[in-house]
């Protein structure tokens, strides 16, 4: 027990493993070494070796465990009940910049849901490993009566071992989560003088009281644990190890220091921006798995249906694709096969419960949740060719009527033609606007042309000049880091030759040739969006591909949607990473990359995406990253990070080598009308 009298500086440590149910192994596979390890400590903690362990703030985990361990249930029920096995409150350990906020909550509702059917009623928001911390995360915490956090990863110098993080209470753990020291083959005097050097530093942004986590990734706890931590202490001249739990750490602490922006320093420690540009198929996926499942949630919430129990599975499945290593990328090639397994039984659950509702309601009715009387223009699916409308699309297969009919089977003779169709609602019989030539595409708000080998866009009068450019650049990085070479300029597609690919009084297209690809740019009548869909074939390894807008002026600040809000974003135009490669061991190079949802904003222009998830400010350019390639998910000579972040397995996937596909549109509109654009892409509306 822990001597009050003594000159040492009190140390509480906890045991906890982090576990990611899927990294450099399968899901499988991790479940099995999660079976050894979590056999282990339940034996531990009912022989009362150890006092308590806490569980890395999830549930999914324990769930994955009982599926194969049923029998064990009554001990952790009892072990959770007695305060010595802590669980929750998140149902995975999800990515905070790749997660909206709908998705956020939902990991919330569901893993507290799960935690207090097992009767626990205490929760830290256990942020340990995720790569940086969005400023939204607070409120959210606070609206599900959570009032302490644990972080680690964002913090700089100018945050202390404890602070209010956004109203919070939030404990920065100063060395990381990551403590194996006791798991090592190092001597007891050798442990000693480690965790003398881990104390000291967290000593320097601590009070009266340490805390020290004991674990790590995928870790089991060494049967003669407390045995070392007593010989230990008595080598540690300066401080005393206590084993207990987080809890008593919070109830002993002080929280001061306030701290309201988000947590995305990289001075200290890794925040692996590259995450955000890893296997963009993913965040495309991810991001229509999140849309069209919320959307089934609004429908049968407003227009009734039992879906509650199959909405609440579809999430689960969406939420353990939104873990931080496999929404990131930065998994082997067959978990992240899994991945897109899983984002297609969501898309279909969401697509399935979307036309069931649909064919329940009357014919032609539009539900819109807001902006009920904006112009809209979107897509129906029809067997026929309806009034005051434009295909788009035509292609063999069974009408929806007869799908989702429980009480018909379809047959050979009900194959027909199913028609894609624009169709205006809340029109109010103004002629098309539309006008489409072999260079340009414009219509009363927006004007697109190809002059002389270049975009130029213009915006009412104002004109500009090479507005949009496509570069491609060396990438010597990997999943977690774009890896530039200080030495390499960025290569500009060229412009070969453009030509109307649709003309129609809805929507026309223009088809631009480059010397990358081919680029899609279509218009809508009375819109000031234009869309751009890009489709290739990608056989260059090694790359990062990016779109760029130029402006007459530098971008200094940009506004973007997180959690479903816009934050704001300031930037030193000037920093070139190319020109700040780090040298010494354990840094990683500073970026002007950023993560966003599905809308960033700059000097006027909005940018709407599907999947596209990282910016880059330079200069007067903002930069979308459509593809990064690279093939390995930790590389040993990346050269915007200099200590590996992962184990250097190759990752062939990783290059998306064969068919690629973005989608974006921009727009010049104050930033205030953000939403009401986005609807325009993302619509929360559903026609029948």
């Amino acid at each position: 027990m822990f001597n009050k009298k003594s000159n040492k500086k009190e140390v509480i440590a906890y045991f906890h493993t982090h576990w990611d149910r899927e990294w450099y192994r399968e899901y499988e596979v991790f479940r099995l070494r999660l079976l050894k390890v979590f056999d282990h400590i339940l034996d531990m903690l009912e022989e009362h070796v150890i006092p308590s362990f806490y569980f890395d703030g999830q549930v999914a985990a324990l769930q994955d465990y009982l599926e194969l361990r049923p029998e064990r249930e009554v001990l952790i029920r009892m072990l959770i009940a007695d305060k010595r096995l802590y669980i929750g409150p998140f149902y995975c350990l999800v990515d905070e910049f790749l997660t909206d906020g709908i998705c956020f909550r939902k990991n919330l509702e569901i893993g507290m849901q799960i935690a207090k059917s097992f009767g626990c009623k205490d929760y830290i928001a256990y942020l340990a490993d995720t790569f940086g911390h969005s400023k939204n995360i607070p409120e959210i915490l606070k609206e599900y009566n959570i009032n302490k956090a644990v972080v680690w990863r964002g913090c700089g110098d100018n945050i202390p071992a404890n602070f209010k993080f956004g109203g919070i209470d939030t404990v920065n753990l100063v060395r990381g989560y990551f403590m194996d020291i006791f798991s090592s083959n190092k001597t007891i005097e050798e442990k000693a003088e480690l965790l003398k050097h881990n104390l000291d530093l967290i000593n320097e942004k601590s009070e009266d009281v340490l805390l020290l986590p004991i674990g790590g990734d995928h870790l089991d706890i060494p049967n003669d644990i407390m045995y070392q931590i007593e010989s230990v202490n008595e080598l540690l001249e300066d401080y005393e190890i206590k084993v207990g739990s987080l809890f008593e750490y919070f109830d002993k602490v002080k929280f001061k220091d306030r701290y309201d922006g988000e947590l995305r320093d990289n001075s200290k420690t890794f925040v692996l921006p590259g995450v955000y540009s890893s296997r963009n198929k993913l965040k495309k996926l991810n991001t229509e798995c999140s849309y069209k499942l919320d959307l089934a949630d609004k429908l049968q919430y407003n227009f009734g249906g039992n879906y509650d129990t199959v909405i609440d599975y579809a999430y689960r499945l969406l939420l353990q694709n939104q873990a931080h290593d496999s929404i990131c990328g930065c998994s082997t090639d067959m978990v992240h096969e899994e991945n897109i397994v899983r984002y297609n039984k969501v898309l279909q659950i969401a697509e399935t419960i979307i036309n069931e509702i649909s064919l329940s309601q009357p014919e032609n009715l539009t539900m819109s949740f807001k902006y009920a009387d904006k112009y809209k223009i979107l897509e129906v699916k029809r067997t026929k060719i309806e009034e005051n409308s434009q295909i788009i699309d035509k292609k063999k297969g069974f009408p929806r009527e007869i799908l989702y009919d429980t009480n018909r089977v379809p047959i050979t003779e009900d194959y027909t033609t199913i028609y894609t169709l624009l169709k205006e609602f809340n029109a109010d019989g103004k002629p098309s606007d539309l006008i489409v030539r072999q260079s340009s595409l414009f219509n009363t708000y927006v004007n697109l042309s190809i002059e002389g080998g270049q975009f130029v866009l213009y915006d009412k009068a104002k004109r500009y000049e090479n507005f949009i450019e496509f570069v491609r650049c060396k990438d010597n990085g990997d999943s977690y880091n774009f890896g530039p070479d200080k030495n390499d300029n960025d290569e500009i597609a060229k412009i070969i030759s453009s030509k109307v690919l649709e003309e129609g009084p809805l929507r026309s297209t223009l088809r631009v040739m480059t010397s990358f690809f081919t680029v899609d740019v279509s218009l809508y009548k009375r819109s000031k969006l234009l869309r751009f869909r890009i489709k290739w074939l990608n056989l260059a390894s090694n790359k990062r591909w990016q779109v760029r807008f130029n402006f007459p002026n530098k971008v200094k600040e940009v506004k973007s949607e997180d959690m479903n809000l816009l934050i704001t974003r300031k930037f030193d135009p000037d920093y070139d990473i190319r020109k700040n490669l780090p040298t010494e061991k354990g840094y990683e190079a500073k970026t002007n990359t950023a993560p966003f949802q599905r809308f960033a904003w700059s000097n006027g222009l909005g940018v709407i995406t599907k999947g596209i998830n990282e910016y880059e400010v330079f200069e007067n350019h903002l930069a979308l990253t459509l593809l990064r390639s690279t093939g390995v998910i930790s590389n040993p000579k990346n050269s915007a990070r200099t200590t590996p972040a992962g184990p250097p397995i190759e990752v062939p996937g990783l290059q998306q080598l064969g068919d690629n596909e973005v989608e974006f549109a921009i727009g010049f509109f104050p930033v205030g009308e953000w939403a009401g654009y986005v609807e325009e892409i993302y619509p929360q509306t559903i026609l029948f």
